[in-house]
Order: structure tokens, then C-alpha cells, then sequence
């Protein structure tokens, strides 16, 4: 951060004070949003790892039929949309997966086995899963970089402009002291000259 600019005056002490309020004041609601921010990464992360595991669970428990899905016909259905929303979490906008709409193509249950219905489903299912723990592990990533950025502020305030402005306001305060000291030490002396020359003239 480049140097507190400022002028040895009561103006720029004023100036300084104005700024160094304004971060002591945001500085707590900066400490709530980071710690706030923390947490939801925690409850994002955890999501995606139970979703992660989910998929491995009903991987295995379909595993079974594996060697079925080689008669499987894959065009019988596809993700045609994605419908999501946007939620704010500690003014952070995240993603919320509302709706996986599937395109389902029509296919004869007569000239096909009777388990492609189930086989449908199990990839609607799976698919759904696997597009929500993508969806938490941007939320992740969204929010983790929220969270740098305002620790980063915090340590900005904290470590720097706030020790950096209360020094500046000092160094103006002892200048001003040492002025008006001055100025008092030398209308000290100008009076005793004026004094001096009255006797003498007597």
C-alpha cells in the first residue's frame, strides 16, 4: 500500500481521523462477514463430499448390471436444461441447483428389455447427484474466494491503514503541539524585547 498522503494541518487531521473512523467502524462488521463466509465454506464443501460419496455408493450398487449397459441405447436420454437459481450467502451470490429436466426419447418397451425403464431412471438419478455436487463445489470455490478477499481486507485494515492513519494523525498532532509551543516560546520573547526596550527608554 503506497503512504498515507497528508499535510501538517487541521484540516488533514480531520481528514485522516474521518478515514480512520470509517475502517474502525467496518472493521467488526468485516470480521463477521469473514467468519460468517468461513462457516459457509465449511457447510459447502461438506455438501459436495456426501454428494461425492452418494455417487460412489450408487455407482457400486448399480455396478452389479454393468455389463448389461452395453445393450443400453445412451440417446434415450440427455439433460436438455439445467434450471438454477442464485441465493446470497454473507453477500455472496452462490448457485442453488432447482431442477435437472431430462429429454427423454420415446423408445418400444416391447422390442427392448423391460430393466432400459429402470436403467432411465438410475441415470436420471445419478446425473441429478453428480450436476448438484458440481453446483456445491462452485459454491465452494465462490465463496472461498469471498472469503480470501475479506480476509485480505481485514489484515489491509488491521495491519495496515488503521496502524497507518493513527500514526499519520500523531505525527500532525506533535507538529501542531510543537508549533503552537514555538509560537508561544517566540511571542514569549518578542514581549520581553518589547518589555526590555520600555525600562530602557524610561
Amino acid at each position: 500500500m503506497a503512504a498515507i498522503k497528508f499535510q501538517y494541518n487541521k484540516t488533514s487531521q480531520q481528514a485522516l481521523n474521518k478515514q480512520l473512523n470509517v475502517r474502525i467502524n467496518a472493521l467488526p462488521t468485516l470480521k463477521n462477514k469473514e467468519a460468517a463466509l468461513r462457516v459457509e465454506v465449511i457447510k459447502a464443501k461438506d455438501e459436495a463430499n456426501k454428494l461425492k460419496i452418494l455417487l460412489k455408493e450408487k455407482y457400486q450398487q448399480h455396478q452389479k448390471a454393468i455389463e448389461l449397459w452395453e445393450e443400453f441405447d445412451n440417446s434415450l436420454v440427455s439433460v436438455e436444461d439445467v434450471a438454477l437459481s442464485v441465493k446470497k450467502i454473507a453477500g455472496v451470490k452462490t448457485p442453488v441447483l432447482e431442477k435437472v429436466h431430462f429429454k427423454q426419447a420415446d423408445f418400444s418397451i416391447f422390442n427392448n428389455p423391460i430393466w432400459f425403464l429402470d436403467a432411465i431412471e438410475i441415470i436420471k438419478e445419478m446425473t441429478s447427484i453428480a450436476l448438484e455436487q458440481e453446483v456445491f463445489i462452485r459454491k465452494t470455490e465462490l465463496l472461498n474466494y469471498a472469503r480470501r478477499k475479506t480476509t485480505q481486507k481485514v489484515n489491509l485494515y488491521e495491519k495496515v491503514q488503521i496502524p497507518g492513519f493513527q500514526e499519520a494523525i500523531l505525527k500532525i498532532k506533535r507538529y501542531l503541539e510543537d508549533e503552537e509551543n514555538l509560537s508561544k516560546s517566540a511571542q514569549k520573547i518578542v514581549k520581553n524585547r518589547i518589555n526590555e526596550m520600555e525600562e530602557s527608554a524610561v
